[in-house]
Order: structure tokens, then C-alpha cells, then sequence
């Protein structure tokens, strides 16, 4: 009954850091819509049965509710999510603990009782949880001993985030889950889903001249290397004691002109990492040089501007339970758009 399944996950409570929604039952020949869009990149904990927000970390009471410690990300107003310089996403659902046996019989009940999804598979269900085949009175005599295990979903709704379809199932405290289970939760799940929660900061880049430049004018271009230190997001799931740090590094900047009336420095553009800074500020003296890092116009924005995008690639890794040496992840980009008048340079005859 995998469509009926996927209904019954639908009937729940979808709580998105504590935001109780509820969603009523569509027809059995319904296709499931999530309730939000899929035109985002990114995930938060997933549909769960209870939670709560504490500043920057969500908790939950007895379930497999992922929590995030972001207080090591990027923060202040110019921040963004990095995103995928390939067309890899994160997981868009995953199995982990959700209910302990009466949270699964408080959930069930009183969808049975309403009888909207129809005697035969209300039977088949009680069957499965209650008269022993193969649990009994929803596994209560292992209270405190392990959770029924059930699908999360990516809060994003990427495509295939329908995909978890396999009814609620039992995992003892400490025991792997069932190797037929495809896509349950593990520390490099974690790390992908903490990749989504990454925040890094704005890439308007420092240019000297600042603002306007002149026609044939070398202009230097930089990043305030304070500004531009690794980020990280750490996911877990205290229910079976599993966790994951996703890091990002800033690796290079690329500088796109806004025209192709224009040389950059390099010649490919792209300002790789050195040392703690990208790019080199420019000081007095060092006018009649060639910058490491930055771009000269060769005509004129006329009464407008050119828009100079800057983006920087920031390398993605991450470790977890069982996993000390950093493992990659795929690069990420965030850039903006900045303006730059240029001015003809004037000349007086004599």
C-alpha cells in the first residue's frame, strides 16, 4: 500500500520549527502535492511529530527530528545559501526515529476511527500494529527500548521528496535499521542536509578606484578577509546519537565585468585564495602595477553602469560520527552584483 501510505503521512501534523499545520486526507486516487513549493534549494528537520525552535538549533521530544547548531555560520544581512556548482541536491526524504509506541498509536487512532480510509486497509493496519503481525499493542512492551522508525521530508519538496513510501517500522535502541530500507538517515545524509543550512557572506568585493573608475584604469579588486572565514552547520539526531559538520572555505573569487569591453586580472578571471585573502588591497604606491586580482574597462558605461558580478567558490566538506577525515562534498557559489561607472578619461590641449 505504498500510495495509501504516502496519504497517511500526508493526514499528519507537518511541523516546520514548531508550526503545527495540519493536512487533510486527499482521495486514495489522489496524487500527493506538498504543501510548499519545489522551486527552493535547501532543507530544514522534515515532518515530525512534536518540536520545538531555540534560537539557532531545533529540538524534538522522542523523535528522529534533526537538529541544527548554526551558530558557526555565516550571519548579518548580505548572507546566502551557497549553491551546488553541479546539479546535486540533498536528500529529499529519509527514514529516523519518529514515533515511540503511543505517539504511533496517538497518530493512527484516530485516523482509523474517522474511517475515511476504509475498513479493509484500517484492518491491515490494525493487524500490523496492534494484533501482533508483526507488532503488538504497538510494541509498548518495548517502551524506552527503540522507536517505529518513519519517513521525513526535505522542507524544500525537491522532486522525489514522495519517494519514502515504506509504512512505519520498528528499530531496537542501537540496532541498524533494516538493510531492505533505502534512505535511512545516516551521518552523510546529515552533512548533505546540513550543506542546505550553510550561510556565507555577501561578495561585494572592494575596488580601488571605489564606485568609478576610468577608461584603461587598472582597477584593484579584493575581499575583506575578516569577513570571509570557513562556515559550518552541524546536524544530528540525538535519538540514536549520530551528527554531522558541514564546512564551507571560501577558495576563489570570479570577477565577470558586466561587458565584454574589458580585461580582467587574471586573464581567467577567477582569484584564487592566497593565503587569508582573496585579491591584494590596493596602497599608495602601487598605481604603476599590474593587480593580482581586478579588472580594467576599456570603454566608457556612458550614463549608466556596468554591472560586475562577483562570485566565490567556497569548497564544501564535511566529518560525523565515524568519520574523522574530511570528506567532499560539491562546491557551492554565492555572488552578487555590484554597480561600477567608468569615465572617459579627460584631456586638455594646449
Amino acid at each position: 500500500m505504498p500510495a495509501m501510505s504516502r496519504l497517511l503521512r500526508l493526514a499528519g501534523a507537518v511541523v516546520v520549527a514548531g508550526a503545527l499545520c495540519t493536512i487533510s486526507l486527499p482521495s486514495a486516487n489522489a496524487e500527493p502535492i506538498p504543501p510548499g513549493g519545489d522551486d527552493s534549494f535547501g532543507g530544514d528537520s522534515g515532518n515530525g511529530p512534536s518540536g520545538d525552535v531555540n534560537g539557532d538549533t531545533i529540538s524534538s521530544v522522542a523523535s528522529g527530528k534533526i537538529v541544527y547548531d548554526r551558530s558557526k555560520n555565516g550571519s548579518g544581512s548580505s548572507v546566502g545559501a551557497v549553491r551546488p556548482t553541479t546539479n546535486w541536491t540533498p536528500p529529499a526524504c529519509w527514514y529516523a526515529p519518529k514515533y515511540t509506541p503511543e505517539q504511533l498509536e496517538k497518530y493512527l487512532t484516530p485516523i482509523w476511527e474517522a474511517g475515511s480510509t476504509g475498513y479493509e486497509w484500517d484492518a491491515t493496519q490494525r493487524e500490523r500494529y496492534v494484533d501482533g503481525a508483526p507488532y503488538k499493542d504497538f510494541n509498548k512492551d518495548k517502551t524506552g527500548k527503540g522507536y517505529f522508525w518513519d519517513s521525513y521530508v526535505n522542507d524544500s519538496f525537491p522532486p522525489g521528496w514522495d519517494k519514502c513510501t515504506e509504512q512505519p517500522f520498528w528499530v531496537d535502541t542501537g540496532d541498524a535499521p533494516p538493510p531492505e530500507i533505502e534512505n535511512a538517515i545516516t551521518p552523510e545524509m546529515l552533512a548533505q542536509l546540513a550543506y542546505a543550512e550553510i550561510r556565507v557572506p555577501g561578495t561585494e568585493v572592494t575596488l580601488a578606484p571605489e564606485g568609478t573608475t576610468k577608461v584603461n584604469l587598472p582597477t584593484w579588486a579584493w575581499l575583506d578577509a575578516a569577513d570571509f572565514k570557513p562556515v559550518s552547520v552541524t546536524a544530528s539526531v540525538p535519538a540514536i546519537g549520530i551528527q554531522a559538520t558541514t564546512t564551507a572555505e571560501p577558495i576563489s573569487l570570479k570577477i565577470e565585468p558586466g561587458t565584454a569591453d574589458a580585461t580582467t586580472y587574471p586573464a581567467s578571471g577567477v582569484c584564487e585564495l592566497n593565503g587569508k585573502q582573496i585579491g591584494e588591497a590596493y596602497a599608495k604606491g602601487k598605481s604603476d602595477q599590474t593587480p593580482p586580482c581586478g579588472v580594467k574597462y576599456l570603454r566608457s558605461s556612458g550614463d549608466g553602469s556596468y554591472q560586475l558580478q562577483a562570485t566565490v567558490t567556497w569548497k564544501i566538506s564535511w566529518t560525523g560520527t565515524g568519520v574523522n577525515q574530511p570528506q567532499d562534498l560539491p562546491p557551492g557559489e554565492f555572488g552578487a552584483d555590484q554597480d561600477v561607472i567608468v569615465e572617459e578619461i579627460q584631456s586638455v590641449n594646449r
